[in-house]
């Protein structure tokens, strides 16, 4: 049997990572990291720093693997991410039964927090169909935590409600109904840009906990283009980046 850890190790800062993460991680017998090629592969390394960081003496084996990419052809969103995500299982699953024939203990290292918009989980129900495998959770801190920390707020207004969305739905279906207070992740395109700014403030965060965070705030009629030209700028720079933002009605 594999015993298969899903450790959420926070959004890149190694003092991020929680006493039973750390421990998690010299349980292993194996350390999966993936590899999403040219221009992400900072990621890889982060991952590698943080296993240098907190697993003590020799600690478990491991090794790095390349993940397949989304085929864009396939129009279908739904199709595209299920078809992709049957890949990933499947170069999981060779990895796996390739580093622990006889059975052990497998961690993967899942950026933030296993349960908020990532696929781990997913994919992880994928193996459970090929093999005995017992799953282990362990929390992480989200970017969610790490933008409100970076900007010293609050994530709702007293006794309300927010929304986490992504960009892709903000593009497509505007602004929901349900709250006064959106938080947004997975936009690779501005989508702040695609609504109307008026009376709406943005507390915009980049490389959130990180050494290199960026945090832009303010007006969203205001600080928009800032937000647009830094972003650019800083993805050149290091040759990928993360962020996260808020939307608050005011």
């Amino acid at each position: 049997m594999i015993e298969l850890s899903l450790i959420g190790i926070g959004t890149g800062n190694p003092q991020h990572m929680t006493l039973q993460a750390i421990g998690a991680l010299n349980a292993q017998d194996l350390i999966l990291i993936p590899n999403k090629g040219s221009g992400k592969d900072d990621l890889a390394g982060l991952r590698r720093e943080i296993c240098n960081r907190v697993i003590e003496g020799n600690g478990p084996r491991i090794v790095e693997f390349s993940l397949p990419v989304r085929d864009e052809a396939i129009k279908s969103y739904r199709k595209r991410v299920d078809d992709w995500h049957d890949a990933i299982a499947e170069i999981w699953w060779q990895n796996l039964s390739a580093g622990l024939p006889e059975g052990g203990k497998a961690g993967f290292l899942v950026w933030g927090d296993p349960s908020l918009y990532d696929s781990t989980m997913r994919i992880a129900e994928r193996l459970q169909k090929l093999a005995d495998i017992k799953l282990t959770v362990i929390p992480g801190i989200t970017s969610i935590q790490a933008l409100t920390a970076a900007h010293a707020i609050p994530v709702n207004e007293i006794g309300a409600p927010f929304t986490i969305t992504t960009g892709r739905q903000l593009r497509e279906n505007g602004w929901p109904d349900s709250a006064e207070t959106l938080v947004i992740m997975l936009d690779g395109e501005c989508s702040f840009q695609s609504i109307a700014p008026e009376g709406v403030e943005i507390f915009w965060t980049a490389y959130a906990g990180m050494e290199n965070q960026i945090s832009v705030s303010g007006p969203l009629a205001e600080v928009s283009s800032r937000i647009t030209e830094i972003r650019v700028k800083a993805r050149a720079e290091h040759g990928w980046i993360m962020d996260i933002y808020l939307l608050r009605r005011g």
